[in-house]
């Protein structure tokens, strides 16, 4: 984590943030020997670009960094993860730019995922906090994506419904949250039965269970989170291919993500009444495992064909928000990796979101621009609606082929559960899938950022 200043055992090493259009002017007052390395190099303040000046006794004298046009404050993970280890400070920050999102960048960039290592990376540099950067806030961020990626980075045995419920319970206690938890087959008699379904194969350690958090005064408007909590999917008796089998550690993502951003919430104290709703279950493979065909009871009264039981998230959300409906909120958000299809719409990196609120898109889209996280707001199309009717239920889980559009149908699905008042369906990948400076595979923390950003502006 960033610290507010470099330790003492040496002076922090400065940091020359440099956009391309500032370049010339920069150069023109280098030193001789600054300015024959920036030339060697071929330094213009390109995006990413690097030139580390040699110090005494090997340590770096002075660092410069391109930029780009200078709109980017993400540009800086890249940094933090190519810099050797020890102390650094920007000069200034740049024009265009947050301290807070620089310091933010910094710290994300040098994430590292290393419980399983018996042998340790180097350590990550340390960055003053810049100048007019928000300490509080950047730190509460800096652990909440801290906790959403390990969570998503651990593997199955080792994060299983009991891990998130322990680390739920755990983000309650630390903000003076109550903690609801109903498992096993308390789950039929109160009314989660498509929850139950879904996780009914799962060996009792690992049954499913309901977590439900909640934070606030009464009197504060509304506001639920809801995160899909698959801890880890075979894709049931449909069962997924290797290939695409082996990252579904991930797709409890929804429910870090949910943790993530109502620790910030918390932290931050902002003027709302929240609930959290994390479902919970392992869609395993056993003799007693829903079928593809069977028809599943839900908590809204809703029946539901199986047509696929590797589309269970959406089962299981289903029953959530229903549950959220019943608390009369002002807001809901639900956070799921529900669809490969949002994959071949947007690709990892871009996150497809769903509403029907134009006042709240807007403001996700307009955060989306200031925090760099990227969404995209899709269509609820309702040509699409009759794809996922079914003959024999009320509802099918697997849209008819014809529609085509996965995620589209995913969320017009959801929206048959979804409470009356404002709703937002975010469909994220939770994951890099390619190794770069700042951005390793494995987890990846999206689309909280910018819905933070829209909360605080509206209930700080």
């Amino acid at each position: 984590m960033n610290e507010t200043s470099p330790p003492a055992d040496r002076p922090a090493t400065r940091i020359k943030a440099i956009a391309v259009d500032g370049w010339p002017a920069v150069a023109a007052r280098l030193g001789q020997a600054d300015r024959a390395l920036a030339q060697a190099t071929a330094f213009t303040g390109a995006a990413g670009q690097l030139v580390i000046a040699p110090g005494d006794e090997g340590a770096p004298g002075s660092v410069f960094f391109g930029i780009g046009e200078g709109r980017d404050a993400m540009v800086f993970r890249g940094l933090a993860a190519r810099v050797p280890s020890g102390a650094y400070a920007l000069e200034e920050v740049p024009q265009g730019l947050r301290a807070d999102a620089i310091a933010l960048a910094w710290s994300l960039g040098g994430y590292r995922f290393e419980r399983y290592r018996r042998l340790k990376a180097d350590a990550v540099g340390v960055l003053a906090m810049p100048p007019g950067a928000d300490t509080h806030g950047v730190a509460a961020a800096d652990a909440a994506c801290h906790l959403v990626r390990d969570m998503i980075n651990t593997p199955a045995a080792d994060m299983g419904p009991a891990e998130v419920e322990a680390i739920a319970r755990d983000v309650a206690a630390a903000h003076g949250a109550g903690l609801v938890v109903t498992g096993a087959e308390d789950l039929i008699s109160a009314g989660y039965p498509a929850v139950h379904a879904v996780g009914r194969a799962a060996i009792p350690a690992r049954g499913p269970r309901m977590i439900e958090m909640t934070w606030g005064e009464a009197e504060r408007p509304h506001m639920v989170i809801v995160g899909k909590g698959v801890v880890f999917d075979t894709g049931g008796l449909d069962i997924k291919p290797s290939a695409s089998m082996r990252a579904m550690k991930k797709d409890m993502g929804g429910a870090a993500h949910a943790l993530g951003l109502a620790s910030m919430i918390m932290e931050a104290s902002l003027a709302v009444r929240l609930s959290v709703l994390i479902p919970v279950v392992e869609n395993a493979i056993s003799g007693d495992a829903m079928r593809p065909g069977d028809v599943l009871a839900s908590r809204k009264g809703l029946t539901i064909e199986v047509g696929n039981t590797d589309a269970e998230g959406r089962l299981i959300l289903a029953d959530a928000l229903t549950r959220a409906g019943e608390l009369a909120p002002d807001l809901t958000l639900d956070l799921a990796t529900l669809t490969g299809a949002a994959r071949v719409a947007l690709g990892p990196d871009v996150v497809p979101f769903y509403t029907d609120d134009a006042a709240l898109a807007a403001e996700l889209s307009a955060a989306s621009e200031t925090e760099e996280d990227p969404l995209w707001r899709m269509p609820l199309w309702s040509g699409y609606e009759s794809a996922i009717d079914s003959d024999i239920a009320d509802v099918c889980n697997d849209a008819d082929p014809w529609a085509q559009a996965g995620s589209v149908t995913a969320a017009l699905f959801l929206r048959r559960f979804a409470p009356a008042g404002a709703w937002a369906h975010f469909d994220i990948f939770a994951w890099n899938p390619r190794a770069r400076p700042g951005w390793p595979r494995g987890a990846e923390v999206q689309a909280i950022r910018a819905i933070f950003a829209v909360l605080k502006a509206r209930y700080a």
